[in-house]
């Protein structure tokens, strides 16, 4: 059984999910933070289904991809593996969702409830940089180096898709 912690953030199994679904909401709340700063309920709600939808694309690709592997259809049990291998994908918008959602209710400020989803999506991010050099054992400056240059990467996606989107 999973932690709310490894639920939340992932681990190594689940890491390519963490990263892109924290990459995905990050996007989205760039992308719609200045026009949705005084509607943080449908900011919530935009980011939450792009997650979903996301979710679903990915269950479906690679379910599809899985049943050509295999010569035939896929069960419904298989591809509930494939569902559930991929959960982290949504997990990883419920923590910078929560913030928004603090923000919604009136909890925070909007510009605050913003700046907490984007921090949590960093530490996220970290975290996931973290996680890979520690796997790859690498030496301290090397490990930093590399977690930086994650992180970078990361919000180069998530900048280039705010670019993209206006």
């Amino acid at each position: 059984m999973k932690t709310l912690k490894e639920f939340l953030i992932g681990d190594r199994r689940t890491i390519a999910g963490t990263v892109y679904g924290t990459i995905v909401v990050l996007a989205v709340l760039a992308a719609g933070a200045r026009a949705y700063r005084d509607h943080l309920w449908r900011l919530d709600v935009i980011a939450a289904g792009s997650a979903l939808v996301l979710w679903m694309a990915h269950v479906y690709s690679d379910g599809l991809g899985e049943s050509l592997n295999l010569s035939r259809r896929l069960t419904a049990a298989e591809l509930s593996r494939i569902a559930r291998r991929e959960y982290s994908i949504v997990a990883a918008a419920v923590l910078p969702l929560a913030a928004i959602t603090l923000g919604a209710i009136h909890v925070l400020p909007s510009g605050t409830a913003i700046f907490v989803a984007f921090a949590v999506g960093v530490v996220t991010l970290t975290a996931q940089g973290i996680r890979y050099a520690q796997v790859e054992d690498l030496s301290l400056p090397v490990a930093v180096l590399t977690v930086a240059l994650n992180l970078a990467a990361g919000l180069a996606l998530v900048a280039l898709e705010a670019i993209v989107s206006h």
